[in-house]
């Protein structure tokens, strides 16, 4: 008899998210299992617990996957896991809390494409302001970004402290450089992006971040991306089928894009990893840096 595909899921909120209840379930697993209100230190024993209850067989059709809503704890929990194992009991892990990691891939990816196609170059030494940066989405594309090469600043509506803050405790985590910018106003907002190559707009749904007049500031916008599909779109005059549109307003050659174009990457790259979680030879674990290679993979099919 063989032995079912189980993935275990830890979060340490109230409840595991249906959508990635969903997502493991038709990546082939056959038993989902979540498990709310999981701390840091709970995942030593539960990882123990899941991997010798089934022997060196049956780890190959295990995994761990690690929801919630921070980005930062999220990636402590995943190391954690991966600590807690000792071979030949290795089980996949996958972690993409409120689906920031494989969000924030797509995204990232969505606009290397555009950059390549409309502008022929890439991220490296382009000035990218996140609209939205101390939550998990931005913190991560903050992250993605820098680690391309790109000058990366995050702007909060709370102000500069708050920015400041995000900036310096994500880049210490993940070794980046990162710098806080205040979003708290619309003369601030303009302020950041004046010189943005790339705009990202990561801020909570229905929240308009960029308005028509304040695209007028940004004289050097190449891109922009909105992860925001909640109507008024987080930046005026992307629509969120958009997908390297022209934006109207904005400075000659800039182009859109919308939630919807990042939410089909988004899916697919989760999907994919999940698939390779269940089906995979070897143990894999799997973090944003694998989210944004097979995201950036899924972008370069679609560009043909």
């Amino acid at each position: 008899m063989e032995r079912p595909y189980i993935l275990h899921m830890f979060t340490p909120g109230k409840q595991m998210s249906p959508f990635d209840i969903n997502m493991a379930a038709d990546a082939g697993y056959q038993l989902v299992v979540p498990y709310a209100e999981v701390g840091l230190d709970a995942i030593r024993n539960l990882t123990q617990d899941t991997i010798f209850s089934r022997g060196p067989k049956g780890v190959a059709r295990t995994g761990i996957f690690i929801g919630g809503r921070d980005a930062l704890l999220a990636a402590d929990m995943l190391q954690r896991a991966k600590e807690s194992m000792v071979k030949p009991f290795i089980v996949s892990l996958m972690a993409d809390p409120s689906g920031a990691y494989t969000t924030a891939a797509a995204m990232v990816a969505c606009v290397e494409g555009q950059l390549l196609r409309q502008h022929g170059c890439k991220l490296d030494g382009l000035r990218v302001v996140v609209l939205g940066g101390s939550g998990p989405v931005g913190r991560i594309a903050g992250v993605l970004a820098a680690q391309a090469g790109a000058q990366v600043q995050l702007s909060s509506r709370n102000g500069i402290d708050v920015a400041e803050e995000a900036a310096q405790e994500t880049a210490q985590r993940f070794g980046v450089t990162l710098h806080g910018i205040s979003g708290g106003d619309r003369a601030a907002i303009r302020t950041s992006v004046a010189d943005a190559d790339v705009v990202l707009a990561c801020a909570a749904a229905g929240v308009q971040v960029l308005s028509q007049e304040d695209l007028g500031h940004a004289k050097a916008l190449r891109v922009a991306a909105d992860v925001n599909a909640v109507p008024p779109e987080g930046i005026a005059g992307v629509g969120v089928m958009d997908d390297g549109q022209p934006i109207a307003g904005a400075a000659p050659g800039a182009v859109g894009i919308g939630a919807l174009a990042i939410g089909n990457v988004k899916y697919q790259t989760q999907h994919r990893l999940l698939v390779d979680m269940c089906q995979g030879e070897k143990a894999s674990v799997l973090s944003f840096a694998e989210a944004f290679a097979k995201a950036r993979e899924i972008v370069g099919e679609t560009r043909g």
